[in-house]
């Protein structure tokens, strides 16, 4: 992929917010932050679009808490085409963690994400977008 170069023009207040942004992610420079900004975009974009996308969902539940694991299970099942790994971790003798990878229309993966994030027992759960499938 070639690299064009091209002049930009902003605020004071929106050049420091860049620059604070390279400091922050340790950008090598302020190029590197634009392009992941416009990055970011593209996929917040493909996400409202309901393009095929992939993402992770998280979950942390006490699995002592009544039928959380058999509902989170029977859920999966009902998604299973949007679901390409599932990794489990005790993290102490309650709790889990769950980290869902998933791949499919954004729409569905909401949908699988809202279910199981809702269910009694799930103590904190979040849905990370990641890239459009091109």
């Amino acid at each position: 992929m070639s690299v064009q170069r091209f002049g930009v023009s902003l605020q004071k207040e929106l050049l420091e917010d860049l620059d604070n942004l390279v400091v922050k992610r340790s950008f090598p420079n302020r190029s590197q932050a634009i392009a992941f900004l416009i990055e970011k975009y593209k996929v917040e974009r493909g996400w409202e679009e309901d393009a095929v996308v992939t993402g992770a969902i998280l979950l942390v539940y006490d699995h002592h808490k009544r039928d959380v694991v058999d509902q989170s299970i029977h859920i999966q099942h009902e998604y299973q085409p949007l679901i390409l790994a599932l990794q489990h971790i005790h993290v102490t003798h309650d709790a889990c963690l769950e980290t869902i990878a998933v791949k499919g229309r954004a729409s569905e993966i909401r949908e699988l994400a809202d279910k199981l994030i809702g269910m009694k027992g799930v103590e904190y759960g979040d849905l990370m977008m990641s890239k459009v499938v091109v």
